[in-house]
């Protein structure tokens, strides 16, 4: 008998008969002999219908208490999802229990609509499966120190089920999605883009930083850091398939290098629209101005990514960096009211129109000039990079965003991406 964390995205939810489809999925699992906890979505499309409701009522200007209900009302799509699953799961025979993230708890810290678990409670659940019971939790959602509902941000589901295998020491949590594992780029862009059987946890780190949308980031950090064996699989399998043929699908994330992983350099192309850059332009070059300039824009909760500063002309300096595209007016507002009046700059730019593209590869620890064929190839298709990021196993580019579908296509066959991976 094994613990197995079984989760589902809004697509797999979308309707009644899908949900009644994961019921099936999950039924198979417990007659197989394993204990299940199953942490769902809400059914696709309805956060954003609430969020959306929430807009049209919303003043311009959100503020902490506006957030701290946006978060009690996008709570619900999770806990209809829940509640209609057990329900189905009672159809099928088994016997199931729902609960809300406060009602486990899943405590989080009070950073609304972006919060952070903090600690899991499991008696509870535990309880249950020891009688026999599947527990079904609510993704994306937790509740703060002052009983506050909370929400962990876009994705969040990944993160709460990654989070509650790590607190179960579950023997291995498996995210059911509407693609049927990890691809060396996104086959809507590049048709011929390969699903990758293993992926090392540091390469999926990079590839969910980067902006590849299959797993949320914060749900891959939670495997890396408690070791809990991660599964990419379709939830649009038939749910009939054999148990051990499912059990080895999708793209497993893994903590050990195999041999094969030497061959590949490069595994992935990972890209990102929803960045904007901001830039401050004469900058006193002096010490501690860098946080003069992002102290403030940490302050207010904004996160930044790629950081450039020029080099100093006649004791001033030009300042970019990139933030996400939710965050672009807001941090440009800041720095043109806070930031440039406390700094001295001379002028605030901002540019909405970029995106990020990058490489991804644990060979490029021990391989020279990846980056500059990267670089080549970019420059073959006439594409400027306007900022360059890089770590020992990935180098990302900022560039215009009308050249980004160009960039991957290029840079996947510049790779041999399109090929088979060899054994």
């Amino acid at each position: 008998m094994a613990l197995i964390v079984h989760k589902y995205g809004g697509t797999s939810m979308g309707s009644t008969e899908r949900i009644r489809n994961v019921a099936k999925r999950v039924a198979k699992w417990v007659r197989a002999g394993h204990q299940l906890v199953v942490v769902p979505s809400a059914m696709s499309g309805e956060t954003n219908r609430l969020l959306g409701l929430a807009k049209e009522l919303s003043p311009e200007v959100v503020t902490p208490p506006i957030q701290r209900e946006l978060d009690a009302i996008a709570a619900t799509g999770e806990q209809v999802s829940v509640g209609l699953l057990s329900i189905a799961l009672q159809s099928e025979g088994m016997e199931a229990v729902s609960y809300s993230g406060w009602q486990v708890p899943i405590r989080t810290d009070s950073s609304y609509t972006k919060a952070r678990i903090q600690s899991i409670d499991d008696a509870k659940v535990r309880a249950d499966l020891a009688a026999g019971r599947v527990v079904v939790i609510t993704g994306f959602q937790g509740i703060d120190e002052e009983g506050n509902i909370t929400t962990l941000g876009r994705g969040g589901s990944d993160t709460s089920a990654v989070a509650v295998a790590a607190a179960m020491k579950a023997d291995e949590c498996l995210i059911y999605t509407d693609v049927d594992g990890v691809y060396t780029t996104d086959p809507r862009i590049v048709p011929e883009a390969r699903r990758m059987a293993t992926i090392s946890f540091e390469e999926m780190l990079e590839m969910a930083s980067l902006g590849s949308k299959v797993l949320q980031i914060r749900s891959v950090e939670f495997a890396g850091k408690y070791r809990v064996p991660l599964r990419v699989l379709s939830s649009f399998t038939p749910w009939d398939i054999p148990i051990d043929e499912e059990a080895k699908s999708g793209t497993l994330i893994t903590f050990e290098e195999d041999e094969n992983m030497e061959q590949a350099v490069v595994s992935g192309i990972a890209f990102n629209r929803d960045e904007a850059k901001v830039t401050l332009l004469g900058v006193p070059d002096k010490p501690g101005v860098a946080f003069q300039i992002l102290g403030p824009v940490a302050d207010a909760n904004i996160d930044i990514d790629v950081i450039i500063q020029n080099v100093s002309h006649d004791g001033r300096t030009d300042f970019s960096f990139t933030v996400h595209r939710n965050d672009y007016a807001r941090c440009l507002d800041l720095l043109k009211t806070k930031v440039a009046p406390a700094t001295g700059a001379a002028q605030v730019l901002g540019d909405p129109k970029i995106c990020k593209v990058s490489i991804v590869g644990i060979g490029m620890k021990s391989h020279v000039g990846v980056a500059a064929k990267m670089f080549r190839c970019l420059s073959e298709e006439g594409i400027n990079i306007q900022m360059i990021s890089t770590s020992e196993i990935k180098t990302s580019v900022v560039i215009d965003e009308k050249y980004m579908e160009l960039a991957v296509r290029a840079l996947h066959k510049a790779f041999d991406l399109d090929r088979p991976a060899e054994n």
